[in-house]
């Protein structure tokens, strides 16, 4: 990609992706995310006008007197990008590539974050550590991180999810944000242990795309498949209607034992395709999260 083109589709991404943040996602992120980081400072008596929730009702029990917990939230938040760049990526038969949809999507969460003065860092992998940016806020690192997404050209072709996973526990020390952005085709038994100690240690959200051909292809004859990961080439009659149940099933399957793994895991999943306004999933998204956790606190 020349210069000029680049630097015009950087342009475009950050036009397109500030309107979304200042018009609908600024909000809803902070709803989601500001608060999670509350650190405990003290008790203190009750004063009428508190909040009753905070009561701290084992200190109540011992001193006789109501007594509340006293929190202070964190100044800041960290939210880790780590997007997969593998060759599969390097396929759309819609709108856009799965690579350049997960360029839009890092873009939308990394000005919703400097937006609300967290910092943003990204990890780009594939079968082996491509790149790693540390964490830093502003508009500047922004778009070096969508620059670096549009432009970046990995040496490797394969996906290892739980060595992305395993070095995002490395490198983050305290308790972040982690969006991890694939295609997840991997067999999801390859990356189970590793996603549930990631999530205990950081607050994952998994951010699954996909193609409309990847799960169903059109009945057109005789065509050469090949793998983008492996090179491998295979022959298929796409009007074969065994062939077609075939593909379906093994399409169907994998991607109910991908949702199997981050319903046990607990991690939360926003499945955008290629052929969608990823505006409205991310908006569905933060909406239903926002939801669940003003009830989690009113159950509280």
């Amino acid at each position: 990609m020349l210069a000029s083109e680049l630097f015009q589709k950087i342009r475009h991404i950050e036009i397109r992706t500030r309107r979304l943040v200042n018009d609908t996602f600024a909000g809803d992120y902070q709803a989601v995310f500001k608060g999670r980081g509350m650190e405990f400072d003290e008790v203190r008596p009750y004063h009428p006008g508190d909040e009753i929730r905070d009561i701290d009702w084992n200190v109540t029990a011992r001193m006789g007197e109501p007594y509340i917990k006293r929190y202070v939230e964190e100044r800041e938040l960290t939210v880790m990008l780590a997007v997969d760049a593998s060759g599969s990526g390097d396929f759309g038969t819609v709108n856009r590539f799965k690579r350049d949809l997960a360029a839009e999507l890092a873009a939308v969460l990394s000005f919703s974050a400097t937006t609300n003065n967290d910092k943003t860092g990204l990890l780009i992998f594939t079968d082996q550590i491509e790149l790693f940016i540390p964490p830093r806020k502003g508009r500047k690192h922004v778009l070096r991180v969508i620059r670096e997404l549009l432009a970046f050209r990995p040496v490797g072709r394969g996906t290892d999810i739980k060595l992305a996973l395993d070095t995002v526990n490395r490198v983050l020390k305290r308790r972040s944000i982690v969006f991890l952005v694939s295609d997840f085709l991997a067999d999801p038994e390859t990356f189970r242990r590793p996603l549930y100690v990631t999530n205990r240690r950081h607050d994952v959200i998994a951010i699954d795309l996909h193609d409309p051909l990847e799960t169903r292809m059109a009945p057109v004859g005789l065509v050469a498949l090949e793998d983008a990961e492996t090179g491998a080439t295979v022959w298929a009659d796409t009007a074969n209607r065994a062939w077609q149940q075939k593909f379906r099933r093994r399409a169907d399957d994998h991607r109910a034992a991908v949702r199997h793994l981050f319903t046990q895991a607990r991690v939360d999943r926003i499945r955008i395709s290629t052929a969608d306004d990823y505006g409205v999933a991310l908006t569905a998204f933060f909406k239903k999260r926002a939801k669940r956790r003003y009830e989690s606190r009113e159950g509280s």
